[in-house]
C-alpha cells in the first residue's frame, strides 16, 4: 500500500474531499483537490478550509514517507499551521510539500532521546501554476514511552 493509499484508508477527511496523492516521497508530496462544486466558497472557488485540509494532507504525506521507518519509536504530530492565501484559486488545485529539515537530522535528534521538530512548506497552485497559498507546518517525532 503506497503511503497516498494509506492515507486516504485510514484518514476520513482526505476521503470525504477526494483528495489525490499523485506522489509521496521523502522529497516531496503532492496532492492534488479536484474541483467540486460541494466544497466551494461563495466566489465559486475552492474553500479556504478545502484547501487547508490539502496542504496539511501534503505536509503528513511527506512526513509518513520520510519518516514511516521510525513509527515504531515515534508517532509523528502536527505543532502549528500557518497559512497565507496569495490569489483567488478556482478549478482543482494542487499542493507540494517539501521538508524543511535533512531526514538524517531529525533521526539524530530522535536516537539522542529529544522530541525533533522540523518545518513542512507547502505551496498551493492553481491549474495554470499560479501560487495560491503558502503553509507551514511544523511536526515532531513524539518518541512512544
Amino acid at each position: 500500500m503506497t503511503v497516498g493509499e494509506m492515507l486516504v484508508a485510514t484518514v476520513p477527511m482526505a476521503r470525504t474531499l477526494n483528495l489525490e496523492f499523485l506522489e509521496t516521497t521523502a522529497d516531496r508530496a503532492v496532492v492534488r483537490l479536484p474541483d467540486q462544486a460541494e466544497y466551494h466558497n461563495h466566489v465559486g472557488g475552492p474553500h479556504a478550509g478545502a484547501m487547508f485540509t490539502l496542504a496539511e494532507s501534503a505536509s503528513g504525506a511527506i512526513v509518513i514517507a520520510a519518516f514511516g521507518d521510525q513509527m515504531s519509536r515515534a508517532v509523528p504530530l502536527a505543532v502549528s499551521a500557518e497559512i497565507g492565501y496569495k490569489k483567488l484559486a478556482m478549478g482543482e488545485v494542487t499542493a507540494t510539500a517539501t521538508l524543511g529539515r535533512p531526514v538524517a537530522d531529525v533521526v539524530a535528534e530522535l536516537d539522542e532521546g529529544k522530541r525533533p521538530e522540523f518545518p513542512v512548506a507547502i505551496e498551493i497552485r492553481r491549474a495554470d501554476g499560479a501560487v495560491t497559498g503558502e503553509m507551514t507546518v511544523v511536526w515532531t517525532l513524539r518518541p512512544n514511552s
